[in-house]
């Protein structure tokens, strides 16, 4: 695997790359059925709802920002070595943290591939889990060259969908988005929906860290960490829009894109919007996996030793295997998600704080020297 030289980078790989594999890792737990925009948002109402994804895109451009300059100040491009340069010792906590939330996130994405293929096709739901397994190892065995071309392409599928049912939505029902807008309403908890969402999908930032080679100035790795949170956040907002011209019912549905998906009468969009959403379930995957396979690779160069491609893709089945299948069975998934948020207080904990601190200063020491 050949990676990529600073000077070879495209104004795509130092700006945009970043930002879209932020999105790639957050969208698949974050907001592609709709399910969680409609937990944190919709409570404050639409406005207040807005208001709280925009402090939550605020959150992620700073964290953003500041963790690319950190891991350009201390040439850390995995997640191991960016913890050892932040924490030192007390690195394990977060592969401790970040292995739960791996085991749980893949075990989701796993049913959640499944009821897709078997909605779509009437296949079984394992079908659908063990396609979705095998994409995400062959994608990850071939390294980050590979995940790269991945993240490019879904995004611009996935922005292209998105813009198309905004239009559709708006089109249809645009006049009880406005009406929903210009109801007198009640928004507060909008901070705390905002910073508790924010705080749920940083991790995406470390997840990324291998595309931050790329960066070849402390320049690029501010530019890429302001544009992440704008990037990560969009389909996310118009999404939320067109969820408001069925507010409040819609804040009870299973699935939030299903419920305006049956309104807009367009069956054939159903489909493309349900391919969609396996598209970012699989980015999403990806993003996680290859986190953990560029951890490894980390460790084993400290002994000298190559990740091949074919140790890429057994390690890859074996995560996925495991996390889907493994801890699904002897109910570990279901043992670790009932502590979801005190792993997102965790994270806040060894990543966000610290980071913004000593991070921060560590970070203006080096451009001082």
């Amino acid at each position: 695997m050949s990676l990529a030289t600073p000077s070879a980078s495209s104004r795509f790989q130092r700006f945009l790359l970043p930002g879209f594999a932020f999105k790639a890792v957050v969208i698949g737990g974050g907001y592609a059925t709709g399910r969680e925009l409609a937990e944190f948002f919709l409570p404050s109402g639409p406005v207040g709802g807005v208001l709280g994804m925009l402090l939550a895109m605020l959150c992620w451009s700073a964290i953003c920002t500041v963790t690319y300059l950190f891991a350009r100040a201390t040439r850390s491009y995995d997640y191991g070595a960016f913890f050892h340069a932040l924490l030192g010792p007390g690195a394990f906590l977060f592969d401790f943290a970040y292995l739960c939330l791996v085991l749980i996130i893949l075990s989701v994405f796993g049913a959640a591939a499944g009821e897709i293929v078997h909605a779509l096709f009437g296949w079984p739901t394992l079908t659908g889990t063990l396609g979705l397994v095998g994409s995400i190892a062959v994608v990850t065995a071939f390294g980050n060259e590979s995940v790269e071309r991945l993240f490019k392409y879904i995004t611009y599928f996935l922005y292209a969908v998105y813009a198309i049912f905004v239009v559709i939505a708006l089109t249809r029902a645009g006049d009880r988005v406005a009406a929903a807008f210009a109801a007198p309403q009640a928004a507060g908890g909008w901070v705390a929906g905002g910073l508790t969402y924010a705080g749920y999908n940083i991790v995406g930032a470390v997840a990324i860290l291998p595309v931050l080679r790329h960066l070849t100035s402390s320049r690029d790795a501010v530019v890429a960490g302001l544009l992440s949170g704008p990037l990560g956040m969009l389909p996310a907002v118009l999404f939320f829009v067109c969820m408001t011209a069925y507010y409040p019912d819609i804040a009870a549905a299973t699935l939030p894109s299903d419920y305006l998906l049956s309104r807009m009468g367009v069956p054939i969009f159903h489909v493309v919007f349900q391919t969609m959403i396996f598209a970012a379930l699989l980015e999403s995957g990806t993003g996680a996996v290859h986190a953990v396979n560029q951890r490894v690779a980390g460790v084993l160069r400290g002994y000298g030793i190559s990740l091949s491609t074919l140790a890429r893709l057994a390690l890859s089945i074996g995560l996925l295997v495991i996390a889907i299948f493994v801890a699904t069975r002897f109910g570990l998934v279901a043992l670790i998600a009932k502590g979801y948020r005190t792993l997102a207080y965790l994270f806040i904990a060894v990543y966000a704080v610290p980071v913004l601190t000593y991070g921060t200063w560590r970070v203006l020491r080096s451009r001082g020297a």
